[in-house]
């Protein structure tokens, strides 16, 4: 599996990152076969993983979810964790602030939603849309993007040390790709529903949108929550490559099947 990473500090150009990227895998029939495969086989071992993550309740992870509309956020969440017992898993969608969140600090809401130990928690967009939407149509400096973004690593950083490990993934989808994906929501009556004019107004912003996940992903990629630039415009490649990195990121927490309760003898013990 390539390595899509975004090492710290580095400069990002997305232009320069090929959304329609398969890696190892030709864009055959053939090779997405072969990639479903895969992907099947890791999302058989990721819901082995994820019972361990339950049953020992002293880690967690937090999967994020961020890219432009159409990107395949939703998709992603279906496929991928479409093997993992929902008790030990949730989504959390961030909308608008309510006027109770607005009160607060822009993370306060977000801290109430980290997944706790034993858990999988995923954004399905997050705390990064408070550096995105907001910047992309004006609504804050760049005084305060660029003190969020230091905010935003320090909280990330606090989660780390709380034993949270930290995924966050930059669906990355061609303009076209939109198109064609957005067309076939208006085609398609039972997707019409998912179609908003918000969605076309947002669109006119393609190029403003692309220079803030620049920026943010740039800014706030660090060695404890790396953010990964994912291949998007092909779906069942984004699948494997979330799927490889979930798997990684869980067998690297080297869990163990909890030890059996003291003092009983398996062996012999009869079911009456």
């Amino acid at each position: 599996m390539k390595n899509y990473q975004v090492k710290p500090e580095s400069k990002l150009n997305l232009s320069h990152l090929d959304p329609d990227d398969t890696g190892d895998y030709n864009k055959t029939d053939k090779g997405k076969e072969k990639a479903k495969a895969v992907t099947e086989r890791l999302i058989g071992r990721l819901d082995k993983l994820q019972e361990r993550l339950y049953a020992n309740g002293n880690r967690a992870l937090l999967i994020v979810l961020q890219g432009m509309d159409t990107s395949g956020k939703d998709g992603t969440i279906k496929h991928v964790m479409s093997g993992v017992n929902p008790q030990g898993c949730k989504v959390i969608s961030f909308k608008t602030p309510s006027l109770e969140e607005l009160d607060h600090d822009f993370l306060w809401r977000v801290h109430q939603k980290a997944p706790s130990k034993g858990q999988i928690g995923i954004f399905n967009r997050s705390h990064y849309e408070d550096v995105l939407i907001t910047r992309v149509h004006g609504l804050i400096s760049d005084k305060v993007v660029k003190q969020r973004f230091n905010q935003i690593k320090e909280f990330e950083e606090l989660l780390s040390e709380s034993g949270i490990v930290i995924l966050k993934f930059f669906l990355n989808i061609s303009k076209d790709e939109q198109k064609k994906r957005l067309e076939e929501r208006i085609c398609n009556p039972e997707k019409r529903w998912k179609f908003s004019d918000a969605d076309l107004e947002e669109r006119k912003l393609w190029g403003n949108y692309i220079n803030a996940f620049e920026t943010m992903i740039a800014a706030t990629s660090t060695n404890q929550s790396p953010w990964h630039v994912v291949p998007a415009n092909r779906k069942w490649y984004r699948n494997l490559v979330i799927a490889d990195h979930v798997v990684h990121a869980l067998e690297g927490m080297k869990l163990k099947t909890p030890s059996a309760p003291a003092g009983i003898n398996f062996d012999k013990l009869k079911i009456e």
